[in-house]
């Protein structure tokens, strides 16, 4: 049997009866190291968590804490820590956090306040060390901003509002809605892109019917939202969901029921919400395409990615990451150049374009090792890009428009002739392209 994993927490308070309360009420996981003296604080000591009260002697003047803070910070620098003081001025507070505490917990605290704390600590721990926990879903990156995102993850632990996630894309939505779901044990998660419910079928699919609701349902059916019950729904790209059934959402999202289509009474479920949009919803509203009330429900907790280009501290974390992922059957390693090449990208597609890059240098670099000679022709704007000159206006604009979309098409799937990755980078639907290639005749590799 699997014992839980041991954390450690470092607890500097003059008050010896904090101490023996905290020691009561610290789950057993929690080892408490008490200290009542400043000067006998162990800095060279590794720690989860760090409680700092900001008083420390009878001094009521001299913030004492506040050099302990900095300190712990020089020694341990991802260190969590957690000031405290019965002192709630502003200045004070403001002056912690400049320190390097993440948190200011005012005094007297509550039991409630410190399992919270713990518990919300041990979720950035698995954040941060997702990759050596063998976790489904991680993270891959220690740039400022990874940092800054997997200590918001930590924050949502056991949190039960709605998620907007934000980004360009191929900056990692869903990674972050399924990172944010997987903190929690043993539940459903069901992901969906909202542009591939069918418009006819759409009231259906997201909230269920019942026998006889329309033609052709002969049976009940269990909506989604209804399926992800005590778990997660995971909607991506929700500046699609259609406004004349966005009521329908709002009306879960702030009583927790629902109604089948062709039902007449509604019923309770519980399920968390996670949205994420590539297009600022904000603008949609403004043009009337999207319920502001519906947005204001959503982004109660907003969580917006940085591009690939913004964060190149993570990039080679990264091509090591997805190289990794071609082995064994791929076996190749990186040299410095090549990893300077990319990084002399700017990477448009993100996370999601660096994952495809790697994966064709991983089956295509002739030696063990991948130069920048074999990166650059991946990064270099392809020689057969569509040209706007010489255009025949006589044709009109849906037919011009019609040969770009097939020239685009054309060139983009003699590069990547595997329809469904090529789905995934042009970001539309797989039937959708099949569906372009059969109207526009266009030729696969390996057609005759």
């Amino acid at each position: 049997m699997n014992s839980k994993q041991e954390f450690c927490l470092l607890f500097v308070d003059d008050d010896p009866l904090l101490h023996q309360s905290l020691k009561m009420i610290a789950p057993a996981h929690w080892r408490v190291i008490s200290c009542q003296n400043p000067e006998l604080v162990p800095y060279g000591q590794f720690f989860h968590l760090a409680m700092v009260d900001m008083h420390l002697t009878k001094n009521s003047k001299n913030p004492e804490g506040l050099e302990v803070i900095k300190k712990l910070v020089e020694s341990q620098p991802l260190l969590e820590i957690v000031a405290a003081s019965g002192d709630w001025s502003r200045d004070l507070m403001e002056a912690a956090l400049k320190a390097g505490a993440q948190k200011f917990l005012g005094k007297p605290w509550q039991v409630n306040e410190v399992h919270l704390i713990l518990e919300k600590a041990e979720a950035l721990w698995n954040l941060r060390h997702a990759g050596q926990n063998k976790r489904k879903t991680v993270w891959i990156g220690n740039s400022s901003a990874s940092q800054d995102l997997k200590r918001t993850l930590s924050r949502l632990k056991g949190e039960t509002t709605p998620v907007l996630i934000e980004g360009e894309t191929g900056t990692g939505k869903e990674v972050v809605a399924r990172i944010l779901h997987e903190q929690e044990p043993a539940r459903p998660f069901i992901a969906i892109n909202i542009s591939a419910l069918p418009d006819n079928l759409f009231e259906s699919e997201m909230f269920g019917h019942i026998k006889g609701a329309f033609t052709g349902a002969d049976q009940n059916k269990m909506g989604l939202i209804e399926a992800a019950q005590g778990g997660d729904l995971f909607l991506d790209e929700i500046e699609e969901f259609p406004m004349i059934h966005q009521a329908k959402l709002l009306r879960f999202l702030e009583s927790g029921e629902i109604r089948k289509v062709g039902a007449k009474d509604s019923f309770k479920v519980q399920t968390r919400i996670l949205v994420a949009s590539n297009k600022p919803i904000e603008g949609l509203v403004k043009a009337g395409a999207f319920r502001e009330d519906l947005f204001f429900r959503l982004a109660s907790t907003r969580i917006q990615l940085t591009p690939l280009r913004q964060r190149l501290d993570d990039l080679n974390e990264l091509s090591h990451f997805f190289l990794e992922l071609q082995k064994p059957r791929q076996n190749k390693k990186w040299t410095e150049d090549g990893l300077e090449a990319l990084q002399a990208y700017p990477w448009p597609g993100n996370a999601r374009e660096l994952k495809r890059v790697c994966e064709q240098l991983a089956l295509t670099s002739p030696l063990p090792i991948i130069r920048a000679e074999d990166v650059k022709p991946w990064l270099s704007p392809r020689s057969t890009s569509p040209s706007m000159t010489n255009v025949d206006y006589s044709l009109g604009l849906t037919q011009i428009v019609e040969n770009f979309e097939k020239q685009i098409l054309e060139n983009y799937l003699k590069t990547e002739p595997d329809v469904e990755k090529a789905a995934v980078a042009l970001q539309i639907s797989k039937s959708n392209l099949y569906k372009k290639i059969k109207d526009y005749s266009i030729k696969l590799k390996g057609d005759h």
